[in-house]
């Protein structure tokens, strides 16, 4: 049997070997992609026997690692909850000062605490994640259902910048006020200019640097 994933959305197919260098489509995405040759699912690496692992599987798996390694002693951020298996879905905390909208104030108040969800989807790494707040915050490019990271994500990107990145737009070290999701949070920001960042430490563990 050959056993082989589709180049675009990574599903997994085994088929008979008489079908290598078939034509085929993609059941799950319609992609059109051609059958390999047994030998050429090989994994070519130094590895000992086992399950092979597709690339976005490698991925997801060297991004978990990094994540630990990264943020296990670090004050400001940590990973408060992993899910899947591989690890697709993260939770981080951010003990960080930002800012959350008060209805009823005028004015938005400190907050100390954040948490956020990463979804790395199908499509990850060509793809970027889906970042979302789980907890009030006020920022001009973050809504409670999208944290807009930025529109050039590419594939040789890590994960744990992107953690970074978050920490750093949630403290005012990093917003824009041009094209925002919240233009209140925009407006507010460009009038308090001198009273950015709300939080100036840095956001980058020692091991990152």
């Amino acid at each position: 049997m050959i056993d082989f994933n589709c180049p675009h959305c990574h599903a997994a197919f085994s088929v008979p070997d008489n079908l290598a260098g078939r034509r085929a489509r993609c059941k799950k995405c319609q992609t059109p992609i051609t059958i390999p040759a047994a030998e050429q699912t090989l994994v070519l690496d130094e590895s000992p026997p086992g399950p092979r692992l597709t690339p976005r599987q490698r991925r997801l798996k060297a991004d978990a690692e990094q994540m630990r390694a990264a943020f296990n002693n670090f004050p400001l951020i940590k990973v408060r909850a992993m899910h899947g298996d591989p690890v697709d879905t993260y939770e981080l905390e951010y003990f960080v000062r930002g800012l959350e909208r008060i209805p009823g104030r005028q004015e938005p108040i400190e907050r100390n605490y954040h948490c956020v969800e990463i979804k790395l989807g199908y499509e990850y790494p060509r793809l970027g994640p889906r970042c979302k707040m789980l907890t009030p915050v006020f920022h001009p490019n973050i809504e409670p259902a999208t944290i807009c990271v930025g529109d050039h994500w590419t594939a040789g990107e890590r994960l744990v910048d992107l953690c970074v990145r978050i920490g750093e737009m949630i403290t005012f070290q990093a917003y824009n006020i041009k094209s925002p999701l919240d233009a209140e949070a925009a407006m507010w920001a460009d009038l308090h200019t001198r009273e950015l960042p709300t939080d100036d430490r840095s956001m980058r563990p020692p091991e990152l640097d």
